[in-house]
């Protein structure tokens, strides 16, 4: 029998994406994988739309060792993450131990301000209104990319909820 792989899903503990997290979530575990959802409190996580998710894991306590995969989810509650040292901490974890480090919609921006995806090619949401978050990840040294989904070596990038399934997909596929 394969050996199961483990995906940590980081979400915001309010003003998740739901889309972002549930479509990922799903085609993970329809392919066997399974899903730990990870945020900075405890209990029932509430997304942009209502959604509501168990917490069963802190930030803070996620050991990067423990999985295949981490993946950031975005909605605007991420942006509290920005900043965040212990998010900070995993996508450089992730990078050092060879992990599959994913993230969508907004997201990218931590991996950006972590320090991962200097000269790195990656994509992140943005709108005619807002361009905010590219310009974090050029200030940040990334190689923007105007597309759905950018995979640099092991680092999966995605603009938003439209790409969710591709972006599932695409860390399937690496994780295999």
């Amino acid at each position: 029998m394969p050996i199961e792989k483990k995906i940590a899903l980081v979400i915001a503990f309010r003003d998740f994406n739901d889309e972002e997290y549930l479509i990922p979530k799903q085609a993970f575990e329809t392919v066997g994988f399974k899903t730990i959802t990870v945020s900075n409190n405890l209990g029932q996580a509430i997304g942009a739309y209502g959604n509501e998710t168990e917490v069963s894991l802190l930030l803070k306590d996620l050991k990067v060792k423990d999985f295949d995969a981490i993946v950031f989810i975005g909605g605007s509650g991420s942006a509290r993450y920005l900043d965040d040292p212990n998010a900070h901490r995993l996508a450089l974890e992730a990078i050092l131990n060879k992990k599959i480090l994913g993230a969508i919609c907004i997201a990218p921006a931590i991996l950006a301000k972590a320090g991962v995806l200097k000269n790195r090619k990656a994509t992140v949401w943005s709108s005619n209104m807002d361009k905010s978050f590219i310009e974090i990840l050029r200030k940040e040294k990334a190689n923007y990319m105007a597309e759905p989904v950018v995979t640099d070596g092991k680092i999966i990038t995605a603009s938003g909820p439209a790409t969710a399934k591709a972006f599932a997909t695409t860390v399937i596929e690496k994780l295999k």
